[in-house]
């Protein structure tokens, strides 16, 4: 969560698609299953790659990003779909092949959509390696392509386009509004001291893994602006850096300790503040 170029990585590289045991989930690469049914946790993700393209050059080039995500979701056209009405948005995006080979390939599979397939293969063909949970979550990834169709025509609507109905929509223009505030991928690890660290250990409850609050101090550190004390924590994320959804179920509510506190978590997202 902190090097964000190595995150960059993860959503647009080869997913190693292994696993050791049941409990191991590195067939899903950087996302839970949650991420994949629900579409919660994109946020992050669709900024991380839009930030890793828009600046490539060393200067801003929003067009350039939103092509990129258009390629990275896109879905292949079926051969029976009727041509796109004018002014409907298209799903299919193979004519970026060529200018990204990596996040869409020439039959219009983009990186995510390959990625679900991908999942629901290695499932399919081990069970004997993955969970009772995980073999249900993957049955229910049939209906991906469909809601994905959806997803994507409305992470294309306009800013402000009046039809534009709901709240809480997620668009590629607010992503690429945060993409070019937030900047250049950075990797903004760094060492705690020793004494911060005793500190640190002594404060997590049991229960909690030692390694989950040093991560969320640093990233407190790390992201904290100057006109607020509180910084987003995307819980969904987190839950597929640490490889588990008990990150977001069981170890935020035991950290309710002295020096941190933390609000609900909704629609994938809570925020945080340290003081200690």
């Amino acid at each position: 969560m902190l090097n964000e170029k190595e995150e960059f990585l993860a959503y647009t590289a080869k997913v190693n698609y292994t696993a050791c045991n049941k409990q191991d989930s590195s067939f899903l690469g950087r996302f839970t299953f949650e991420m994949l049914t629900d579409f919660i946790g994109l946020y992050r993700v669709f900024t991380i790659i839009a930030r890793g393209y828009m600046f490539e050059t060393g200067e801003a080039d929003t067009d350039r990003a939103r092509k990129a995500l258009l390629a990275w979701c896109s879905v292949p056209d079926k051969k029976r779909d009727l041509p796109k009405k004018e002014g409907q948005s298209e799903t299919d995006f193979k004519c970026l092949h060529e200018q990204f080979p990596a996040l869409v390939d020439s039959e219009g599979n983009g990186w995510f959509f390959t990625h679900i397939q991908n999942v629901r293969a290695f499932v399919k063909a081990n069970p004997e390696k993955v969970s009772k949970a995980a073999i249900k979550k993957a049955e229910v990834l049939k209906g991906f392509e469909k809601e994905w169709r959806k997803k994507l025509m409305q992470y294309q609507v306009p800013l402000y386009s009046a039809n534009t109905k709901g709240s809480f929509l997620l668009l590629f223009d607010d992503v690429l509004a945060d993409a070019l505030e937030q900047g250049e991928l950075q990797n903004k690890e760094f060492e705690l001291s020793e004494e911060l660290t005793e500190q640190l250990s002594a404060l997590t409850p049991q229960g909690v893994p030692e390694t989950v609050l040093p991560v969320l101090y640093k990233y407190y550190i790390a992201n904290k602006q100057d006109n607020t004390d509180w910084v987003v924590l995307p819980v969904s994320n987190f839950d597929a850096f640490f490889g588990t959804t008990a990150f977001g179920r069981k170890y935020l509510p035991l950290l309710k300790v002295e020096g941190i506190i933390w609000t609900e978590t909704a629609f994938g997202v809570s925020r945080y503040m340290i003081n200690l």
